[in-house]
Formats: structure tokens, C-alpha cells, sequence
């Protein structure tokens, strides 16, 4: 057997050393015997060995050699036939694929390295219509960001696109005693309902949506006329609501700036 390994700063690993942890991690995910479960980043088995009393099928993919190495060990092919494990890269993941290999959409779990969290997300969400569920471990910030209301410090991009595309629901906190090493600051559990995709955001494209609510916020402390004449002002357009141009980005709600991205659009092209 392998040598125990360290977990790599540059991957950004945190170890998962606390087994009721790790059970509460597993119990968010919505997952029913059967369905199809992948975990990103499972790093020496923890949450692992909880997944599998319920998902004996699952998908585990872990960027470090060295940790799949150790997890074929630790879950050998003898005992636990039906569990894939890959050396993958989550951002890079070809995830219509894997659902279409499973027959169903995905349910995805996993203890995410700081380093690389919104790359992560961000691929996730894109990929959104393959997938049921995800319940992600992540810095606390980063998870407060993603459930912010409007008018708060740190409601902003990660916010509005993934209230538009997902539900997310802030499930509980994690404390930095339960990781290996220990990181500086606070996790949190968040679960996102990809089942639960707003109306608001089936009717605008997902790029120029994404173009619009960057660009908003890029000047955050302007006012949208100012941060948005590129395609106002400059081209002769106005705005959906009265008011609309004086506010800040920060004022809409995701569905209003859904609807704000969604009427300039199809101004810009002709179609109003």
C-alpha cells in the first residue's frame, strides 16, 4: 500500500477528517438508491466511504495522481466493482456526456479546493441542463456570496447568475477543526436545485446574460446608464422601467436585470 500523502497547497486540499461531517455533507444531496452520483475532488476517500454505503456506482474525479492512487487502494476494485474513479478535471469535465453515459441527470457532490471554486461553479452551472443537484463544500464568503440578497456588500455577479439558473440554498456551516491542514477561514455547505432554473433566465441567452450582469457590475458604484451606454445612450435606447438608469446594479434583482439584459437584446437587434 502507498505511503500516506499531504494534501498539495498549490491544489488548494483540505482534507475532510471528521466522519459525522462527512455524513452531514452526504445527507444534503437529494440522491435517491439508483441515481446517478459524482463527486468532484474526493481527495483520500472521506466523504467517499459515506457516499458509497448508498451510491455503490459512483463517479469520483480527482485531479491529483497521488490521490487516485490512494483511493483505488482504499476502495478496491474487489470489494467496490461498480465505483469509477478518474483522473479528471472538474472545470474540464465533459458533463452532457457523463449524464448521457448514466442515462439520467447527475447529482454532484464534493468538498471544492478554494483555489479553484468559481471555475467549478461556473462549469457546473453552464452545464446545468445535465444535472439534478449539487451540494458543494466552499468558503463561507463564497457561499454567502451565491445566496446574497440584492442591496447587500456581497450581492454581485456569482449571485444573480446563480439565482437565475439554479436555486441555491445555504444548508450549514463547516468548521475549519474538521479539515486537514486546518484553512484560515470558514466553510459552508450549499446546495443548488438545477431543477429550478427561473423563467427569467430560459428567455435571454446565457452569454449575452452574462455579458450584461459583467459588465453592470464591472462599475459597480455606477449608476447602469453610465456602466450600460454602450448599449443605452450610445444607441439611442432606453430603459424598460422609468428609474431603471439611475439605479446601481446592486438595486435589481436577478430577474429584473434577467429582463433588463433580455429588452436590450432584442433592441439591439431589431426585434422591438
Amino acid at each position: 500500500m502507498s505511503a500516506p500523502f499531504r494534501p498539495k497547497q498549490s491544489l488548494g486540499q483540505h482534507f475532510l477528517r471528521a466522519p459525522n461531517t462527512a455524513r452531514k455533507i452526504a445527507g444534503a444531496l437529494h440522491a435517491e438508491a439508483g441515481d446517478a452520483v459524482v463527486e468532484i475532488g474526493p481527495g483520500d476517500g472521506a466523504l467517499t466511504e459515506v457516499l458509497l454505503e448508498k451510491h455503490p456506482g459512483l463517479l469520483a474525479l480527482e485531479l491529483d495522481q497521488r490521490a487516485v492512487r490512494a483511493l483505488r487502494e482504499r476502495f478496491p476494485e474487489k470489494q467496490h466493482p461498480a465505483l469509477d474513479v478518474r483522473e479528471a478535471d472538474a472545470t474540464e469535465a465533459d458533463w452532457p456526456a457523463l449524464a448521457q453515459k448514466k442515462g439520467a441527470p447527475l447529482h454532484v457532490i464534493g468538498n471544492l479546493p478554494y483555489n479553484v471554486t468559481s471555475p467549478i461553479l461556473f462549469a457546473l452551472l453552464d452545464a446545468r441542463s445535465c444535472l439534478a443537484e449539487a451540494v458543494l463544500t466552499m468558503q463561507k464568503e463564497v457561499a454567502e456570496r451565491l445566496t446574497a440578497e440584492p442591496r447587500t456588500k456581497a450581492y454581485g455577479i456569482p449571485s444573480v447568475l446563480t439565482q437565475l439558473w439554479c436555486a441555491p440554498e445555504l444548508c450549514f456551516d463547516v468548521s475549519p477543526h474538521v479539515f486537514s491542514p486546518q484553512p484560515r477561514v470558514n466553510s459552508a455547505v450549499v446546495r443548488l436545485d438545477f431543477q429550478a432554473e427561473t423563467d427569467a433566465a430560459q428567455r435571454v441567452d446565457d452569454d449575452w446574460l452574462r455579458r450584461v450582469v459583467r459588465t453592470a457590475f464591472g462599475k459597480r458604484r455606477k449608476m447602469l446608464r453610465n456602466s450600460l451606454r454602450q448599449w443605452t445612450k450610445d444607441r439611442g435606447i432606453s430603459f424598460p422601467h422609468d428609474g431603471w438608469d439611475r439605479k446601481r446594479p446592486e438595486a435589481l434583482a436577478p430577474a429584473e436585470l434577467a429582463e433588463l439584459a433580455r429588452y436590450l437584446r432584442e433592441r439591439l437587434d431589431g426585434r422591438a
